[in-house]
């Protein structure tokens, strides 16, 4: 399948997120627990890695996987892949190698308003807030109410839930 082109600003900012996320890269697997898998992540399909997303979860506490750490289900976005696979008009056969994992990563940013910030309609703060929501590594950029608590510039929108921390 061939996916849409990354404009270079966006292949910048996912390289950015990638390196924070998941910096051992596209085979990463929530904990690093990678070596775990009876096969390597991106010979996956994409179904194979949502249906074994529960399992990952009970094992390893998330189910975050890949160099993006893509989750099942998001705090504020539940049913993130299955939304991703219809957004992205996806069969689910796709393997789940860097090619899928990139374009999926820049349908989360433009989700996020990657569009609207680079056409300056949306401001650093809310483009960096709505990042926060998608990656939980990435701090806020002002104090707001996160997903558990009231989070100060520099949090995790997440931070309070005992799993994430802005890295």
């Amino acid at each position: 399948m061939t996916y849409p082109a990354i404009p270079a600003p966006a292949r910048k900012l996912l390289a950015f997120i990638g390196l924070t996320e998941a910096p051992q890269g596209y085979e990463t697997i929530y904990g690093n627990n990678q070596s775990k898998l009876p096969k390597p992540l991106t010979s996956m399909t994409f179904d194979e890695v949502v249906t074994a997303g529960p399992a990952w979860t009970k094992a390893y506490g998330s189910s975050a996987a890949g160099h993006y750490q893509f989750m099942r289900n998001t705090l504020d976005a539940p049913r993130t892949l299955e939304d991703i696979k219809g957004e992205m008009r996806l069969t689910g056969s796709e393997r789940f190698d860097a090619a899928l994992q990139d374009a999926m990563g820049f349908h989360l940013l433009k989700r996020r308003g990657y569009d609207k910030f680079m056409a300056g309609r949306l401001s650093v703060t809310a483009f960096g807030l709505n990042l926060a929501k998608e990656w939980a590594s990435f701090p806020v950029l002002r104090a707001c109410k996160g997903q558990h608590r009231r989070v100060e510039r520099g949090q995790s929108y997440y931070a309070g839930d005992g799993q994430n921390h802005a890295l």
